[in-house]
């Protein structure tokens, strides 16, 4: 173990749809249930963006 380690940019976690996730630690499967919550937050914003955007486009031709 090098005394630089903390200066290694720290990979990046990712998660497949249906991976094994019996090797997981209780603390990655948290980090990965956040990173998960984190992108289903950003995909509703995005849903809630275009479907905005649909009605309006939707409004305009009536």
């Amino acid at each position: 173990m090098s005394l630089f380690d903390d200066d290694l940019p720290k990979k990046k976690t990712v998660h497949e749809i249906g991976s094994d996730l019996s090797l997981l630690s209780v603390d990655e499967l948290s980090a990965r249930i956040a990173l998960l919550t984190e992108e289903i937050a950003r995909l509703e914003a995005e849903r809630a963006r275009k479907s905005a955007s649909k009605s309006a486009a939707e409004k305009l031709f009536r």
